[in-house]
């Protein structure tokens, strides 16, 4: 552990709140829709493929190396033990598999920031989802190009994707197009930074290391993933331009360009955090 931080209540209550409003800006929008039972075809992957309830996202927690003042009531969450006349994170006490999940992230981290981003994928895994297929995952939207064109930008380009979670939602007919076969088990060797899913999955990999994840880069893993997906759906074959989502036409050489070059803006942004969430995985690890 490094030197301690040491905040006293009104500090910690403030940074709570502020984290809290921050992360409204999404959450309470979702909660709306939902009562409405109104679908979101960009926004409601960030609450649906990934599983954290917006109750918990925009909960507060310190993170490592913190003393908090008046905190009692963190007593409740796993990990937590008092220290002295404070309370802090003690990852000693954390659940078992909190330790386990820190080893995967560590080693999956690692291996994406050591590779150059590959930046010729284009996007086209949504589209690859949609290929020969008469049920689109987002049926309530139509396809910019019609079922036939959608087909025919799919054939006409390299289809490369790199993550698992991407290909496994490819049609059957669309598989055997892409250029490797990326299994669940090879995850650590193929994944790349490039990847705009393998950006967004750091807000997973944030989550999945609560409640030891600092909330404020849980939130920094949020907003980017939402950056990202707004591109990813973007640059899908849907016409969302109706919902205030303009078409990136990666059908065009300039919209693959336009989509490369935002796909790099987006490799340089998740680097910090990969970085943040290395460190944090270091100090959950045991010594």
């Amino acid at each position: 552990m490094g030197v301690p931080t040491v905040l006293e209540e009104p500090v910690w209550r403030a940074r709570a709140a502020a984290h809290r409003a921050r992360v409204e800006r999404w959450t309470l929008p979702h909660r709306e829709r939902r009562q409405r039972r109104e679908a979101h075809p960009v926004m409601d992957f960030l609450f649906t493929y990934y599983s954290l309830r917006p109750q918990r996202l925009e909960q507060w927690h310190p993170g490592p190396d913190v003393l908090l003042r008046g905190g009692e009531q963190f007593l409740d969450v796993p990990g937590f033990v008092r220290d002295g006349d404070a309370v802090r994170l003690d990852p000693a006490a954390l659940p078992e598999r909190i330790a386990a999940t820190a080893g995967f992230v560590q080693a999956l981290l690692a291996a994406t920031a050591a590779r150059p981003a590959r930046l010729g994928c284009f996007g086209l895994h949504e589209w690859a989802m949609v290929y020969r297929s008469d049920a689109p995952r987002h049926d309530a939207v139509a396809l910019r190009l019609g079922a036939a064109g959608t087909d025919a930008v799919v054939e006409s380009l390299p289809v490369h994707c790199t993550h698992h979670d991407a290909y496994r939602f490819f049609t059957a007919a669309a598989r055997p197009l892409n250029a490797l076969v990326p299994e669940r088990s090879e995850q650590v060797a193929n994944e790349q930074p490039g990847c705009l899913h393998a950006t967004m999955d750091l807000y997973k990999w944030a989550y999945k290391l609560a409640p030891a994840t600092p909330a404020e880069l849980l939130a920094d893993c949020f907003a980017l993933a939402v950056e990202v997906r707004e591109l990813d759906m973007r640059a899908s074959p849907y016409d969302l331009a109706a919902l205030g989502y303009p078409p990136v036409r990666i059908e065009t050489p300039a919209g693959r360009a336009e989509y490369a070059r935002a796909q790099a803006g987006f490799a340089a942004a998740a680097a910090p955090l990969r970085s943040r969430l290395l460190a944090l995985c270091s100090v959950l690890l045991p010594a």
